[in-house]
């Protein structure tokens, strides 16, 4: 497997005495993996998969207790989201709003949303809420993880956001008309935006 960047890691009390659980993402083929370590690892270091052992600096760190990987999530494009992205309760569905643009140019370069959005930003942030981090949080890694994907595209991080909001502002300006009735709300909920839960609610098919 590729190469994972550490973003978490807890304490973790175990027969043999306290070990850790460590999170790690593959911003380059969106995977996740959790790892059982007897030491802790720095956040935003690097480790290798091989087989259910995850190796730093050529030694074993621990043993890979979770895996997940995008290839495991479909992704819809036929709903209206408020937010532009989403994903299901389950974790199962990533949703891109289906108005907004597939793909745009930035810099010169073709970039595609269903990948900077919905793999590499909304998925990661299903994956850490779904290990119990509040959506401000989870929201914080899945957006250093999108910069990294798409600086790796050569990409500037600025010339990408400004295209990415402007277009933001269009969805979130248009009135919802169908949503997903398995929309995970967390996001809306955090936010205390009435008027977007109110919307979708009512545009449930």
């Amino acid at each position: 497997m590729g190469n994972f960047r550490v973003v978490e890691h807890v304490r973790e009390r175990n027969a043999n005495g306290r070990g850790y659980i460590v999170m790690a993402i593959d911003f380059a083929e969106p995977s996740y993996v959790k790892i059982r370590a007897n030491s802790l690892p720095k956040v935003g270091s690097v480790l290798t998969v091989e087989g259910d052992n995850a190796l730093m600096g050529g030694s074993v760190l621990g043993k890979v207790i979770e895996t997940k990987k995008a290839e495991d999530v479909r992704v819809s494009l036929k709903f209206d989201i408020k937010y532009t992205g989403g994903y299901s309760m389950d974790g199962k569905t990533i949703y891109l709003d289906e108005h907004f643009p597939k793909f745009f140019t930035v810099e010169g370069k073709d970039v595609s949303t269903v990948e900077s959005i919905g793999l590499h930003h909304e998925l990661p942030e299903k994956w850490m809420s779904d290990n119990g981090y509040e959506y401000p949080y989870a929201h914080e890694i899945a957006t250093g993880i999108e910069k990294m994907y798409v600086e790796s595209l050569g990409v500037t991080w600025k010339g990408y956001c400004e295209e990415v909001d402007k277009n933001l502002r269009k969805v979130y300006s248009r009135l919802l008309e169908k949503s997903p009735p398995s929309l995970d709300l967390a996001p809306y909920l955090y936010c205390r935006d009435r008027e977007a839960l109110k919307e979708i609610r009512g545009s449930e098919e």
